[in-house]
């Protein structure tokens, strides 16, 4: 009977009088602040989750996973190698490949970078490249025809396009005569233009494995084997199973040692997003104090009243803090029906904001990517959403524990 007359009452008061609606406006706006609180963090949180799926995409999509190699200048039987590591469970494929630092030369202009000998059949299941593409495929490199694909933006800088010729220079297995040091170099027509949308795009340049043994003199050596597992997230402990089995002759590394700062850093920076814009939330969570403040003042003869018919502090207090967390179980709703949709539906949006006032939101010259990514993540709804209702609860107690102090006889002293 008590709760019910708790709940009764506190929903009666959310209802302010018709003389005082100032005091329904401040409920108002304590309910559409945590609202928008709520959809600018979900909508933010969705985006930095689609910015990291698609570093993890592009980048780890080109990156190997897991690189294992010997000690020395490269080793012959790889394909024992490969059928070691295939037998782990988490591997999904495994590929050779011969690597070196080269330069590039092409009518006049000149770029570093690395040359990188792939099998074509092979690197289609380790790779991403296959799939970015803007010209040529990566079956196009055939033994012996010296083919060469480039990022597009190495291939931008040489000034060359499909089917020229562009001219490898290596410091690796270079000739030394009387005249000095000659580095080995060889002419390779452009077969295909590849493009990811990172770093990779400016630095690598690739090459039939066997043309690449031929250039840097391995015979049929390779480097070393990447190897791609069926959980990135996982692979340094995929890489810490594998030392186990494989002979102390390899090295075994992981993509963490190359771009694990990169991952690091977006993870802290979600987490700081998360922790400057909860502070929205609470900033809208703070008006429901002074809103029921206000209503404890306006309610004075009423708690007067309740009190003298028998009403326990206890019951007092729950009113006030039922007509607060309703503010906030309200905004909370709103915001998380908004937030939802438009992390859903956020491209759309997006691009047609762009339409309508002429700029691009993300220059794809400028970004890595040209849209605004967005992955809804349910668990991130959860915890913004219980952080409101909490935030939202933790607002009423004290105005609601003042509510509870009420003396009767000087509330009614002066009606």
């Amino acid at each position: 009977m008590k709760k019910s007359l708790s709940l009764m009452i506190g929903l009666r008061y959310t209802r302010a009088k018709k003389d005082n609606n100032f005091i329904s406006f401040i409920s108002l706006v304590s309910m559409l602040g945590i609202a928008l609180g709520i959809i600018v963090l979900i909508t933010v949180m969705s985006v930095m989750n689609g910015f990291e799926k698609e570093l993890r995409e592009r980048i780890l999509g080109m990156v190997p996973h897991i690189v294992i190699g010997d000690r020395g200048n490269g080793f012959s039987d790889w394909q024992s190698l490969e059928k070691e590591v295939l037998a782990h469970p988490d591997v999904v494929a495994v590929a050779p490949f011969i690597d070196s630092k080269a330069m590039f030369r092409s009518r006049g202009n000149t770029k570093f970078g690395i040359l990188q000998g792939i099998l074509p059949a092979k690197e289609s299941e380790v790779s991403i490249v296959d799939d970015y593409m803007l010209a040529g495929q990566l079956d196009s490199l055939k033994a012996g025809d010296f083919g060469i694909i480039l990022g597009v933006g190495m291939a931008s800088s040489l000034g060359v396009s499909l089917g020229d010729k562009v001219t490898v220079l290596l410091a690796d297995g270079a000739t030394v005569s009387p005249a000095g040091i000659s580095p080995r170099y060889k002419r390779f027509r452009v077969v295909g233009i590849f493009e990811v949308k990172s770093e990779i795009d400016t630095m690598l340049a690739m090459i039939h494995i066997k043309d690449a043994a031929v250039l840097t003199r391995k015979g049929n050596k390779v480097s070393a084997i990447r190897v791609t597992t069926n959980n990135v997230l996982r692979a340094a402990y995929t890489a810490y199973e594998l030392r186990k089995t494989i002979s102390d002759e390899f090295y075994i590394s992981d993509w963490n040692y190359t771009h694990g700062s990169l991952f690091k850093a977006v993870k802290m920076e979600k987490k700081m997003m998360f922790i400057l814009l909860i502070f929205i939330i609470f900033v809208a969570a703070f008006n429901i104090v002074s809103t029921l403040v206000m209503v404890v003042t306006d309610k004075q003869p009423d708690i007067a009243i309740l009190r003298t018919l028998g009403a326990s502090p206890a019951t007092i207090m729950k009113i006030f803090i039922i007509q607060g967390s309703l503010n906030g179980i309200i905004g909370t709703l709103i915001g998380v029906t908004g937030g939802v949709a438009l992390a859903t539906y956020l491209q759309p949006v997006v691009a047609f904001i762009e339409n309508l006032s002429g700029v691009q939101v993300l220059p794809g010259d400028v970004y890595f990517i040209g849209f605004l990514p967005s992955v809804l993540e349910w668990s991130d709804v959860f915890v913004i959403s219980i952080s409101a209702l909490v935030m939202s609860t933790l607002a009423t107690l004290y105005p609601a524990w003042r509510a509870s102090k009420t003396k009767p006889a000087e509330a009614l002293r002066y009606e």
